[in-house]
């Protein structure tokens, strides 16, 4: 799968408030094994990915999320940044995921980080 592709649908994932048809697209691009780290929290495996993204739609119904750049790859790392829009139309939140792929292509870890880093003191 192509690395565009399986970014499109890892966010997908987090736009997807069906548990069963999130469940479906994670299986095709997240490790079952992989770990997800950000600022709130913590996983690790894809059924502990799929209930905290759940979460997620409990708190902030039908939000969704959206690339804002290219990916970056190298060596088998990755990042890329975002955008969490809500219901209204408003954006939320920006931030930006780094990630290492699987042997076999497949996301193994995510850490993504929230908002703009603060400037230099």
């Amino acid at each position: 799968m192509e690395l565009s592709e399986l970014i499109t649908l890892y966010t997908g994932a987090w736009s997807e408030p069906d548990r069963a048809l999130r469940q479906q697209l994670l299986n095709r691009v997240w490790a079952e094994d992989g770990t997800y780290t950000d600022p709130t929290a913590h996983t690790a495996g894809r059924k502990e990915l799929v209930d905290h993204i759940g979460g997620f739609f409990e708190q902030f119904p039908g939000a969704h999320f959206e690339l804002t750049s290219g990916i970056d790859m190298h060596h088998g790392k990755l990042r890329f940044t975002w955008r969490m829009v809500l219901a209204d139309g408003k954006v939320f939140m920006e931030g930006v995921d780094f990630g290492e792929l699987s042997p076999d292509g497949k996301l193994h870890r995510i850490v993504g980080f929230f908002g703009p880093l603060a400037p230099k003191p």
